[in-house]
């Protein structure tokens, strides 16, 4: 039953993401978290604060403001003082006029049902040659620095 309840929170979570509600995604963080996404590009980098993952997801969202995300399948194992938890979450927007597809695998753990790390993959190859046809045509958010702290 425990499981059922957190893999039903995460799909919440990423149905309200793809609504642009950061903000009930930020509240499910533990007040010690890291959060990676993989690559050297706008997205990528770690972050530890809620500062910088507010800045990360307005980012996200200034970049790809028509992203959808479906949740193909989670997986839940362990019990409420560690939890672990994979997310397999197929991503579709338009980049410049064209469509745009990929794939994240996220890991997440939870303490007590905080989240206390997250590490999303994705093809980075992908994500980087979309980031330059946005930056092409006028997006400078798509060729920033990553948000790191």
């Amino acid at each position: 039953m425990y499981r059922r309840i957190v893999e039903v929170r995460i799909r919440k979570a990423w149905r309200r993401l793809g609504q642009h509600d950061y903000r009930y995604v930020l509240d499910q963080f533990a007040p010690r978290f890291e959060y990676s996404f993989a690559g050297d590009h706008a997205l990528g980098g770690t972050r530890h604060s809620r500062e910088s993952m507010t800045g990360w997801f307005e980012r996200l969202f200034e970049v790809f403001p028509g992203i959808r995300f479906e949740v193909r399948d989670v997986l839940v194992r362990g019990w409420p003082w560690r939890t672990r938890a994979v997310v397999l979450i197929d991503v579709n927007t338009d980049v410049a006029g064209e469509p745009y597809r990929n794939e994240v695998a996220q890991t997440l753990e939870l303490r007590w049902g905080k989240i206390s790390r997250i590490r999303n993959l994705e093809d980075t190859q992908k994500l980087e040659r979309a980031l330059r046809r946005l930056a092409a045509v006028g997006v400078p958010q798509a060729e920033l620095a990553a948000i790191e702290d």
